[in-house]
């Protein structure tokens, strides 16, 4: 009971200190399992572990296969959160780059770390080829928190975000092949089982995952099931995907679960946000408990056996060679430049699923009495430990000093998708800026989507969208609902991460009777709230742009649009095209050149009647 009770402990403690310390968790869990593990036979009084996961095999917090079993139940609902997550929108444009790094870039990594293991640590060929499959995968959890604390261009960071999640059942396809080729043996047998089981693990990882996806969704849609079970039947079908899965093809339930999120995340679910709520809060704990077991479970002789000059060759090729020349191979052709090719070939962390299928099979054939099977895990663990503390220190600096680092974030979020803000934000998309429309009303989002908007269905009260690595490059933070708490909090929270450019709310009631007290956050003017902001757009949905002669006219307008009802002023455009968000304060702005642009929603003025603008029919 202690030692359950230590792991849930030191695991959240973990998950607060690499929060804290903007770290992937998965590097201090490492070094907490190491530590209560084999680090502690060093110094207990028998040489015992103070964490024992597994003991002679039979004793232990997880007798026999136990540990196992809950290592692949766990990853299933990690990857099943992480397909979650993954949306056709945001490969539009690197979509083929990622296809090639999860196919082409495998085999690389596979042919490439098999070569190397075999030379440098003189191993057979079949455990080189099993250490070389199971390093392929990356991993959504080690691969997120970096890209969290690094504002990067969208494309870069959907690259490696989909590589991640999608190469994990990738790495244990190969990684079973290459265990079966070990199990069985060389020829015409091992060919034949091969071939069959890859079949299998393709046709019934993708025809589960995709069947039930739509049969969960339909049931979700239908209300068939009730509200306060949702989470938990999900967590149940996930499992029921992954052991049925399994059951008719041997380690495919990987693939199924990976598809069933991909194919759900993808459906217009309305309870999708609390499902991924739910998902990744179990993840956190679940990725908490799996590292501490897993590298608690080493013993000492293993961690001798790679602490020499050959495993920091095995790392250096790793990292320095084959990473980049998969990278570059799966990215020839494609629209990245050289440095976010260079960006993605650093940050190549390994991550759970790796660690978990190498103490299951290590443990297997080191029972079989194959050679060298004492070294898969020891390797495999140093590789991801390595990994992750390389990328995870020098990730960000990395970004600055190849030029990938977005110094400045001109991207404009917007809370709130009315009408008039779907307007805004269409102006802006028109004006090549990057604008992203959120709101609890998925009736709203979808028409954003309808109109080409990139839009998201988010409570702002949770913390899911600091998380979110989408938003990296946001910069300007605008508050357009209907509720003045809801525009202050937002205000309060984002202003940090997302407005650190600017962040502007709409003022309320009492500060448009109040103008001397404006506050400095306001937007527009102090005559222009929610509701002349709705009625403008209800009634002429339109942007529309005045070219302005000097300040004197710029304040003339403004003066004019705070009488008229139907028309409020929203952006300054300068004579070269960039946009400044106009606040309250409206005749801050200093220095407009002849050629500036007044940008205003609403009925048009009337010097101005040959501009049209963005118009919205719904």
């Amino acid at each position: 009971m202690v030692e359950l009770a230590g792991i849930i402990i030191l695991g959240i403690i973990a998950q607060w200190v690499a929060w804290r310390l903007k770290l992937p968790a998965i590097l201090p869990l490492i070094l907490i399992g190491l530590f209560v593990g084999p680090v502690s036979t060093l110094f207990t009084d028998h040489g015992e572990k103070w964490i024992e996961p597994i003991w002679n095999g039979e004793k232990g917090l997880f007798p026999g296969d136990g540990l196992y079993y809950f290592v692949s139940l766990a990853i299933s609902i990690i990857l099943f959160e992480g397909g979650l997550t993954l949306k056709r929108s945001e490969i539009a444009n690197v979509g083929p780059v990622i296809t090639k790094l999860i196919t082409l870039g495998s085999v690389v990594t596979f042919f490439g770390a098999g070569v190397a293991a075999h030379f440098v640590f003189g191993l057979t060929w079949q455990v080189s080829f099993l250490i070389s499959g199971l390093i392929i995968v990356t991993g959504p959890t080690v691969i997120t928190p970096i890209l969290r604390n690094i504002p990067l261009k969208k494309d870069v960071s959907a690259v490696l975000k989909w590589e991640g999640i999608l190469i994990d059942p990738i790495g244990a396809l190969v990684a079973v092949l290459v265990f079966e080729f070990i199990s069985v043996g060389e020829g015409e047998a091992y060919t034949q089982t091969a071939l069959i089981e890859f079949g299998k693990i393709l046709l019934f990882g993708t025809t589960f995952g995709f069947t039930f996806a739509h049969a969960l969704a339909f049931a979700i849609k239908k209300n068939f099931i009730p509200h306060y079970l949702l989470n938990v039947v999900s967590l149940s079908v996930v499992l029921l995907v992954f052991v049925e899965s399994d059951i008719f093809a041997h380690e495919s339930g990987l693939l199924a679960v990976v598809v069933m999120g991909l194919v759900m995340g993808n459906i217009n679910l309305p309870n999708l946000k609390e499902l991924l709520y739910f998902k990744e809060s179990l993840s956190v704990l679940l990725i908490s408990i799996l590292f501490i077991l897993l590298a608690a479970n080493i013993n000492i002789q293993e961690l001798e056996l790679i602490f020499n000059w050959q495993m920091v060759v095995l790392l250096a090729i790793i990292v320095f060679v084959i990473r980049p020349l998969g990278v570059f191979l799966s990215t020839a052709g494609s629209d990245l430049k050289f440095k976010e090719k260079l960006f993605i070939s650093w940050v190549g962390p390994r991550g759970i699923v790796a660690a978990g299928i190498a103490s299951l099979f290590g443990s297997k054939l080191l029972a079989n009495g194959e050679p060298g099977a004492e070294y898969i895990t020891p390797i495999v663990f140093t590789v991801v430990l390595g990994t992750v503390l390389l990328n995870a220190t020098t990730a960000r600096l990395f970004a600055k000093m190849v030029g990938v680092f977005l110094t400045k974030s001109e991207g404009i979020l917007i809370i709130g998708a009315s009408k008039a803000s779907r307007l805004i934000a269409g102006y802006l998309q028109q004006n090549k800026r990057h604008v992203v429309l959120i709101d609890n009303n998925q009736s709203n989002i979808d028409k954003a989507k309808k109109m080409g908007l990139e839009a998201m269905t988010a409570n702002i009260y949770s913390d899911s969208l600091t998380d979110n690595i989408e938003l990296n490059d946001m910069g300007y933070l605008m508050a357009l609902t209907g509720n003045s708490d809801i525009n202050m909090f937002a205000i309060k929270k984002f202003k940090d991460q997302f407005g650190e450019n600017g962040s502007f709310r709409l003022v309320t009631g009492d500060e448009m009777n109040d103008p001397e007290n404006n506050p400095k956050e306001g937007l527009f003017s102090h005559t222009d709230d929610f509701i002349k902001l709705m009625e403008a757009s209800r009634k002429y949905p339109s942007i529309h742009e005045i070219e302005l002669k000097d300040k004197e006219h710029y304040e003339g307008l403004i003066e004019i649009t705070k009488s008229d009802k139907n028309m409020v002023p929203i952006f300054l455009k300068t004579t070269s095209g960039d946009l400044k968000i106009i606040p309250s304060f409206s005749k801050e702005f200093e220095d407009i050149a002849e050629g500036s642009k007044l940008v205003y929603l609403g009925k048009m003025l009337e010097s101005d009647k040959d501009n049209t603008g963005p118009h919205e029919d719904n």
